[in-house]
């Protein structure tokens, strides 16, 4: 069951953070249907680790159609005309090339809610690169508050748990309240954050089954040389997260390293030679040489930021992450096409009655009498 039953999803094949958020709304009872593309790869085995169990597909039903076919674009918008809610994780501008952007989804299904998962946003200086988790939290700012003296940068803890906490009591506040207009009766919510970080974790479980992460053989998250924080010359640091093959191939080809055997993101022996030879190399030029060189390229790159920097960086101004620098707020995340969300500078008056203390019929007798009583201030 679940406090999203009788919401409809359609989701599109992708990995990490989309089918994850599918994962969450089907756990929650939504019904969420994906079109998985044919001959597609699991993201273990596109990590170099072993099996094919999807855990983030569970409680989905799953229809394999070829989108390069019009007829198949054609019964995939029969599938949006049925839904509520449709999840995209692809780079900006993929989904309107096969003829299944938002004008042409809304205009089947004006009521559809078209979410879209990308790490960089659908605008900005860096919408077309590629990118890992290690990247973004680079450059939002967060990355670099967590570094003690000279060594690397490690993710803050509060990221990853009160974070986390917050977003999953919102999320299910918003799944109480959807199922609250059909049944019509409230219930508790107990959101602790250990059960939330164990949810949100789904993607390192599964690729923790898969024996990359926490397990005895070479992990491509910790000891490999293609997903790592190097030190420059200057002593800042920059990212690397170039995971897939062919943004492997780019970073060895953006730096020159044409005696680098193509082979070598899977040759695990060769793993620690390379990355002496990349932190030697990165190590040779200041953050600003790396940045010119790297940032945009889908080399999957980024430099670590401390939250001042990540303020004026062109990126983020151009998605007007933040809404000022002193102190640092971000706007609100994720962004709606007509519902916008926007921070709200909205003072009250001197002695000015709350709106929900003024519905709740309290004259202004009763009201001066509770100020009096010290029950309100």
């Amino acid at each position: 069951m679940g406090p999203l039953q009788g919401l409809k999803i359609l989701e599109f094949e992708g990995i990490g953070p989309g089918p994850l958020a599918g994962m969450i709304l089907a756990d929650m009872g939504a019904a969420v249907t994906v079109i998985r593309r044919r001959g597609g790869m699991p993201l273990q085995q596109q990590l170099g680790g072993a099996g094919d169990t999807d855990i983030l597909n569970r409680g989905k039903q799953q229809v394999a159609i070829d989108l390069k076919n019009p007829e198949g674009i054609a019964l995939a918008l029969k599938l949006v005309e049925q839904v509520d809610a449709l999840i995209e994780g692809n780079r900006p501008g993929v989904m309107e090339r096969l003829g299944l952007g938002p004008e042409i989804c809304l205009e089947k299904n004006p009521r559809l809610v078209y979410g879209r998962m990308t790490g960089w946003g659908q605008s900005g200086p860096f919408a077309q690169a590629a990118g890992h988790d290690l990247n973004y939290i680079a450059l939002s700012g967060l990355l670099a508050t967590g570094r003690p003296d000279d060594t690397p940068p490690r993710v803050p803890p509060t990221l990853a748990g009160d974070a986390i906490g917050g977003l999953g009591l919102a999320f299910g506040i918003v799944a109480a309240a959807f199922e609250t207009k059909t049944s019509g009766q409230g219930q508790v919510i107990d959101a602790a954050i250990t059960d939330l970080v164990a949810l949100l974790g789904s993607i390192a479980h599964w690729i923790s089954a898969a024996g990359q992460l926490g397990g005895a053989q070479p992990s491509v998250f910790y000891d490999s040389p293609h997903y790592e924080l190097y030190q420059c010359s200057d002593g800042r640091w920059i990212t690397v997260g170039a995971l897939e093959p062919q943004f492997f191939a780019l970073l060895i080809e953006k730096l020159g390293l044409g005696d680098v055997p193509a082979n070598a993101r899977q040759d695990v022996a060769a793993w620690p030679k390379i990355k002496a030879r990349l932190t030697r190399l990165f190590k040779s030029q200041p953050q600003a040489h790396w940045c010119a060189l790297l940032e945009g390229t889908d080399a999957c790159f980024a430099p670590v930021l401390t939250p001042a920097e990540a303020a004026r960086h062109p990126h983020n101004v151009a998605r007007r992450t933040y809404a000022s620098s002193s102190p640092l707020q971000a706007n609100p995340a994720p962004r709606f096409s007509r519902t916008v969300a926007a921070l709200s500078d909205a003072k009250p008056e001197p002695g000015e009655v709350p709106p929900l203390l003024a519905a709740a019929g309290l004259t202004p007798e009763q009201l001066a009498a509770l100020r009096a009583a010290g029950v309100l201030g």
